[in-house]
């Protein structure tokens, strides 16, 4: 695991003014406590007023993300892990859209996973099936934590083991586990969404984009984005981390996404 964090002030004024993309997860690093606060929406706006081009990489389902890309001040959003991409155009009136995998396939994985889904919930007491899963189209979401009494790490590690035990892929979230079929993740997905959106190479112009968030499932993109950002409540889930993002936060959450907006902002 790298140990690489320090804090947001030491990153770079020149290397923050040379900032052109702001990704970041949803739960718990934009929202604070379940909750979109005033000041962490703010922030969002305040990037995309800058001429900061935003996009969230989440979670979370289809069925919020068309919500998110259509109303949110964001040029886009990837969802459901690397699932897919939507961006809505609002001159056209139209909703772009990108999957990981063909309709049939996610039809077929569907069938997969709601089995899957039976047997975590027989093994692993406590556990739930998250309350947004009717509007997902490619993952399943294991509720350990939002809508059920948290569960302790032994049960969280266990439903990770149910997934891979069955070919499947799992990351944990800050309220979730999540797993699906297939070779993508967040990482697969933002590359696709920037080099069909913006003909931007993420691996070239690494040094002009920001992530930030906030748990395990976040690691592959604080490995490859060189100024990853974690919100301070990061430090829970740091035992558990494959990969420390380069900065972290002061404060947590939605606080400590208004505290990276600011450092952007401050140098602009």
């Amino acid at each position: 695991m790298s140990t690489r964090m320090r804090p947001l002030s030491e990153f770079p004024a020149q290397t923050r003014r040379g900032v052109r993309f702001v990704l970041f997860d949803i739960d718990e690093t934009l929202t604070t406590e379940g909750r979109l606060t005033a000041q962490a929406y703010g922030a969002l706006e305040d990037l995309q007023k800058a001429g900061l081009l935003t996009v969230p990489v989440t979670g979370r389902p289809a069925g919020w993300c068309d919500h998110i890309a259509r109303m949110w001040p964001v040029e886009g959003v990837i969802g459901e892990n690397g699932a897919f991409y939507f961006r809505y155009d609002h001159a056209a009136r139209r909703m772009i859209s990108h999957y990981a995998v063909d309709s049939a396939t996610r039809a077929a994985n569907r069938l997969r996973l709601e089995e899957l889904g039976a047997r975590i919930l027989a093994e692993v007491p406590g556990a739930g099936i998250s309350s947004d899963q009717f509007c997902r189209v490619a993952d399943l979401a294991i509720d350990y934590r939002e809508d059920v009494p948290p569960l302790g790490p032994g049960e969280v590690a266990r439903i990770v083991e149910l997934f891979e035990e069955a070919g499947a892929r799992a990351k944990v979230s800050s309220i979730h586990v999540n797993g699906w079929f297939g070779g993508y993740d967040k990482v697969t997905m933002t590359r696709t969404f920037l080099a069909r959106e913006f003909a931007i190479d993420p691996q070239k112009d690494n040094p002009a984009i920001v992530f930030a968030g906030d748990s395990p499932n976040d690691a592959p993109m604080f490995e490859f984005f060189e100024n990853a950002v974690g919100v301070a409540n990061l430090m829970e889930f740091r035992d558990a981390l494959e990969t420390e993002p380069a900065y972290i936060t002061t404060a947590p959450s939605g606080a400590g996404f208004a505290e990276l907006a600011r450092a952007l902002l401050d140098v602009r």
